[in-house]
């Protein structure tokens, strides 16, 4: 059982980019890409650069071989994850007590140890089975709506309750072995003090809209560019408003034209047309003064918990964090009804109202959008979670680009 600090869970806005700004503005390199990332992985694990740089290349290059050992092992998996500390490998967790020889994959340009543990009680696809078939019995079965999801470190159904639902009827021991015999799959209970409320939009964000219910103004973040193969087009969260107008960086405005939304169970996007034809960039930065091409896309079973990814909002600004749990489904009605275990969580501290919608990348890849966050009492993020962009609607799909060369790095604009 994992016990955390109290606090209070609220869904918020999130990032990107869209039409365009005054000026011609730089356009990143992949390389660019890749060090700007590296500078937060430094900083969050207290690496040289080098280092940092390192490893984030592995990261990347690494997946194809970890997608590989999942498929061979997936009667077994229960989870892969990437381990920082004390050394950087990739940890394979497997049912059974049939041991496996630790091996190395070669990625990034580096040899990167990949260790196999076994053990586990459940695979992962049967305690995303029992998310997914037991989530109404979960919940009746405990005053308050929890949030749950699939910790790959420990291939346990981590169930997330409040102090009080803990504290009843035993403890959240007995939670947990309540939990488990309704399940058939390990439990970890983690103990949050929190109220879960449909999104609150608020902050800085660069997509204004007037609500005609309560003639408020709200703000949220553009997310990714994409293309229907005649449209193209720009996300953001299904929560923000229908009729919204982007500002640029120099606050000249772009109406925009409603597509449509998605909003329920495993949804949450709205995409709008307008402005000049997409570019597939990003911003990368607080000031939106770097703009980041995106030349890939990242589906969620290629993701790995302790990945690193980043996001913008137009509230938080830039900032990368580890990828926590896989196949999460959020508290509460906050999916048109009870959430299906789709989502992905990523750690704080960096989230706040008005980021809905932005973007998730690491490097020149795309992983998802912003759905929501949990926020701890003192008003800090304890996580935010995402919709991959495996879910975008067709025939929608990510618009893609090539980055500059190193020797022809360009100015542009962001689309």
């Amino acid at each position: 059982m994992k016990l955390a600090s109290i606090f209070q869970s609220l869904l918020v806005l999130f990032p990107v980019v869209l039409s365009q700004p005054a000026g011609a503005q730089l356009v990143q390199t992949h390389d660019a890409a890749l060090m700007q990332d590296a500078g937060e992985y430094s900083r969050l694990y207290r690496v040289p650069q080098a280092e940092a740089l390192r490893r984030l290349r592995a990261q990347h290059d690494s997946v194809p071989a970890t997608d590989a050992i999942a498929r061979r092992y997936r009667d077994r998996l229960a989870g892969i994850s990437v381990q920082h500390r004390p050394d950087y490998r990739y940890i394979v967790y497997l049912t059974g007590d049939d041991a496996i020889t630790a091996t190395q994959v070669r990625a990034g340009g580096t040899s990167v140890p990949v260790v196999f543990r076994t053990g586990a009680k459940a695979t992962r696809d049967r305690v995303v089975w029992a998310i997914t078939y037991h989530q109404a019995a979960i919940r009746a079965a405990l005053p308050g709506a929890p949030a749950m999801g699939l910790d790959p470190r420990t291939g346990e159904l981590v169930v997330i309750v409040g102090n009080a639902i803990a504290a009843a009827d035993g403890g959240a021991a007995a939670v947990d072995a309540k939990l488990e015999k309704l399940t058939g799959v390990p439990v970890q209970v983690r103990i949050l003090e929190r109220t879960d409320v449909n999104l609150d939009i608020h902050g800085g964000g660069r997509l204004d809209g007037i609500s005609p219910s309560d003639g408020k103004r709200y703000r949220c973040t553009t997310g990714f560019s994409v293309t229907d193969g005649r449209r193209s087009g720009i996300t953001t969260a299904a929560h923000c408003l229908d009729n919204m107008t982007y500002y640029d960086p120099q606050d000249r405005s772009t109406s925009l034209s409603f597509v449509g939304q998605w909003g329920w169970g495993y949804h949450d996007v709205q995409i709008h047309a307008g402005g000049a034809p997409g570019r597939a960039l990003i911003y990368s930065d607080a000031a939106r003064t770097i703009q980041r091409p995106i030349e890939m896309q990242r589906s969620k079973s290629s993701t790995r918990a302790g990945d690193l990814v980043c996001h913008r909002g137009e509230s938080s600004g830039y900032s990368c964090a580890e990828v926590e749990l896989l196949d999460f489904a959020p508290a509460g009605e906050l999916c048109g009804g009870a959430c299906l275990p789709t989502w992905v969580t990523v750690a704080g501290p960096s989230c706040k109202g008005g980021d809905s919608g932005g973007p998730v990348f690491s490097g020149t890849a795309a992983f998802g959008v912003v759905k929501g966050a949990s926020y701890r009492r003192d008003g800090s993020c304890a996580f935010y979670f995402y919709m991959s962009l495996d879910y975008l609607p067709a025939p929608w799909s990510l618009l893609v680009g090539t980055p500059p060369s190193r020797s022809t790095q360009t100015e542009g604009r962001a689309g």
